[in-house]
């Protein structure tokens, strides 16, 4: 069962640097103790795979990538059909990539992650 929004925000505030270091086995990204926690409370496995496949590709254009999902607002939906979407930029708001989704059972409306050095985090482990 799916952890409540609340609960999931609440637990992400107590990741600062980490502990350990998972890895996703075929792409080798590295993941940290906050990315483990949010899979197993948001059960968003696909989330973590989905944007290290895609931030690997981006490596050669940037070495430090922030990833922003945000949830779109009713209207936009409407318009775009997407639900959500994924943008990966450089840190200094160049957009490298954008990725639609049609469908997503992703708590948060909105979340933010580091890719760095083939390694996953969140801006706190940073």
């Amino acid at each position: 069962m799916k952890a409540q929004v609340n609960e999931i925000k609440e637990g992400l505030r107590h990741f600062h640097g980490t502990e350990m270091f998972y890895q996703i086995p075929l792409l080798r990204t590295r993941f940290t103790d906050g990315l483990k926690y949010l899979c197993e409370v948001a059960e968003c496995f696909w989330l973590i795979t989905d944007t290290s496949v895609i931030a690997k590709s981006l490596m050669n254009r940037s070495e430090f990538i922030t990833i922003d999902f945000k949830r779109l607002p009713e209207e936009k939906i409407d318009y775009s059909g997407y639900e959500a979407e994924i943008i990966y930029s450089d840190g200094n708001d160049n957009i490298l990539e954008k990725h639609g989704y049609r469908v997503t059972d992703f708590p948060l409306d909105e979340l933010r992650l580091f890719f760095v050095n083939g390694t996953l985090m969140l801006p706190s482990e940073y």
